[in-house]
């Protein structure tokens, strides 16, 4: 009977033994942490920027004494420079100054006109949907307009207004596409060439490249 309780009692243990083993294993174990989950990062349009443009333009002749009987058209290309902020609502307000060359002009009855450079100071105001920013712009242009009537030639700068909106995205932490629309009005100055006031007004389509410092 002795022996029979002994035996039961060493394959008890025997039993237990690995069970117990295996728990102190299991207790020794460090513990292993689940990975973090990494945040991606919000796209921010806080900064610098410096780009670069090219798009077209076109006019309307009613400007001119008489008209062009031809509506001005032609390219234009430049680059443009600012900075924009963008608030906790996701607000983005900006400056931006740019400068375009270009040949916009029309010729007509011995009379030409040439828009050949543009530049404007304007503020931008938009709206951070993510990585894609509509906005609207606006303020103060100024240009170059030369006109021929007859061999006589005479350059003006204008100083006026403009007006658009337009949609950038970011294509990446520091670069950004955008699209835009402008309506210039550079009101009128006397031209001696041709004894009379001549107006200058452009539509603008663009598209741009900017790098985000």
């Amino acid at each position: 009977m002795k022996g029979v309780v002994l035996t039961g009692v060493m394959i008890g243990g025997m039993l237990a033994g690995p069970a117990m083993a295996a728990d102190l294993s299991r207790a020794d174990a460090p513990a292993v942490k689940a990975p973090a989950v990494v945040p991606t990062p919000v796209f921010s349009w806080t900064g610098f920027y410096i780009g670069a443009n090219a798009g077209y333009g076109w006019g309307s002749g009613d400007g001119l004494p008489g008209s062009l009987g031809a509506d001005p058209q032609g390219w234009v290309g430049g680059g443009q420079a600012g900075y924009n902020y963008q608030f906790d609502n996701n607000v983005v307000a900006g400056v931006e100054a740019d400068l375009q060359g270009g040949d916009i002009s029309a010729e007509a009855g011995g009379l030409s006109s040439t828009l050949n450079t543009l530049g404007t100071v304007r503020g931008r105001l938009g709206y951070a949907a993510g990585r894609v920013m509509p906005y609207v712009t606006g303020g103060l242009a100024w240009g170059n307009n030369s006109l021929d009537y007859l061999g006589l030639d005479q350059s003006k700068t204008h100083v006026g207004w403009t007006a658009g909106a337009g949609v950038e995205y970011a294509l990446s932490e520091h670069w950004t596409a955008k699209t835009e629309y402008q309506y210039t009005d550079l009101g009128s100055k006397f031209y001696d060439a041709l004894g009379a006031d001549a107006g200058v007004t452009a539509h603008t389509a663009k598209v741009g490249v900017n790098f985000k410092f």
